[in-house]
């Protein structure tokens, strides 16, 4: 895994995250999506420097629309954001999943 999957990997894995379960590389359909929440259907997507080259863009745009077809939600942080702001992405992460305990 490239350091940004790593650094934020390490603060989902075994329930890190409002105690939560994530999945690494999880598939959905044809597609494999970086960390998952079965519980919410909540995909987080890691964009590195390649999902910035001329035509990426617009391939993800579709990818996530495939996927959202499933009843999905996508968050997308960039390398940068992780390692820059990590604390950042995980609140933006948390404001997703309501605290355990908690009326749903």
């Amino acid at each position: 895994m490239p350091k940004p999957e790593v650094l934020l990997w390490s603060k989902l894995k075994g329930k890190g995250l409002n105690g939560y379960k994530f999945r690494r590389q999880h598939s959905i359909g044809s597609f494999i999506v970086d960390f998952y929440c079965p519980e919410f259907r909540l995909a987080i997507e890691v964009d590195g420097n390649s999902h910035f080259l001329d035509g990426a863009e617009e391939a993800d745009r579709i990818r996530e629309s495939e996927i959202e077809k499933y009843g999905i939600t996508f968050l997308r942080f960039t390398n940068n954001d992780i390692c820059e702001n990590l604390e950042v992405v995980i609140e933006r992460i948390s404001e997703r999943l309501p605290e355990r305990g908690a009326f749903r």
